[in-house]
């Protein structure tokens, strides 16, 4: 018997060294290479946001408000970590990981919509969190309950590897320095997407005529425990329903019933909301690329208009009032330029 342990022994511990020097080889190149969500996973978990400004959401949040903006006619740092493709369960993940590896920021801009409070089955993406999967006892609670990886993914050096080839080559190919570094795709999370309208809105109608949004019971109950958490650490957040083409806008057919309930968290917390539904941006299908999503130059448009929105409104202004040089501008009435870049 202890002949075989001993042969067994010799045999797997090895094969365990080896998977896991492979394991942390892949995770590294990934994480470096120019994959667009890597840039902001290692932004967060290195401590390197320490923002004045966080802004949340799904990829309406990532493409829509551009802190280079915010930066220029606030002179206030802020960071976009909106996630491509996911609801509340995994904006509120990231919440967490902000606050455990960088300073509170003082407001949460915080863009919701359509399908904020719902909770998807499939984990979209699932390749953005190879690298920082390993022995991730916090992610494996946030992610686990998705379709896509098990509890041996988490714990088995190499295991989440398998059958990831685009991910296994994209490592390969950013350790022998044959792609580009990640720093232009995006900008402190933001993407700007310079495309024009495409066709989305007609073949969501022909797929889904009588389109209904299932509220997952869940999400709305953490979405509470999260203004909640945010008002006792003293963070400010904002809610805000970016523009959306006016012809989409019928496509949800309870759209008012879920536009409420943002209404009464916001009554319930005392924090302001600002819908831009009826925004005429909302209705020029020159700012957009598809009924909910916002192209380049629609994005610098409305992130102008949102920050002279909060300049404007005393709810929202006394957020900044520690910071002297903008309280001044609000008070006195001054412009202050927005440099669109």
């Amino acid at each position: 018997m202890k002949t075989l342990l001993k042969n067994t022994a010799i045999f797997v511990l090895p094969l365990l060294i080896m998977m896991f020097i492979a394991d942390r080889f892949l995770s590294y190149y990934l994480r470096h290479s120019n994959q667009n969500e890597y840039s902001v996973w290692n932004d967060l978990y290195h401590g390197n946001i320490n923002t004045d400004i966080a802004i949340y959401g799904s990829s309406r949040a990532m493409v829509h408000l551009n802190p280079r903006i915010f930066k220029d006619s606030l002179n206030l740092n802020a960071y976009n970590l909106g996630l491509n493709g996911h609801n509340f369960w995994l904006q509120y993940y990231r919440h967490k990981e902000l606050l455990a590896h960088n300073k509170a920021p003082d407001v949460i801009i915080h863009s919701v919509d359509m399908f904020t409070l719902v909770k998807r089955k499939d984990l979209f993406q699932m390749e953005q969190f190879l690298p920082y999967m390993l022995y991730n006892r916090d992610l494996e609670k946030w992610i686990g309950s998705y379709q896509g990886f098990t509890h041996y993914d988490f714990n088995i050096p190499l295991i989440r590897f398998y059958g990831q080839y685009k991910a296994i080559t994209k490592a390969f190919q950013t350790a022998l320095k044959e792609t580009p570094s990640n720093d232009s795709l995006k900008y402190k999370g933001f993407m700007s997407k310079n495309l024009i309208w495409n066709d989305d809105l007609v073949k969501a109608r022909k797929r889904f005529p009588d389109f209904r949004i299932q509220i997952d019971k869940a999400s709305v109950e953490l979405f509470d425990k999260y203004l909640m958490e945010c008002k006792q650490s003293g963070i400010h957040v904002i809610l805000v329903y970016s523009p959306e083409y006016i012809e989409g806008q019928n496509f949800v057919k309870n759209r008012n019933e879920i536009i409420s309930m943002f209404s009464v968290f916001a009554a319930k917390y005392n924090i302001p909301f600002l819908d831009y539904s009826n925004d005429s941006i909302s209705f020029n299908k020159s700012y957009f690329y598809n009924a909910s999503h916002l192209n380049g130059k629609g994005a610098a448009i409305f992130t102008s208009k949102f920050i002279h929105d909060m300049k404007r409104r005393e709810s929202i202004a006394w957020m900044f009032r520690k910071h002297d040089d903008l309280q001044e501008a609000i008070l006195e009435g001054e412009k202050v330029e927005i440099v669109l870049n």
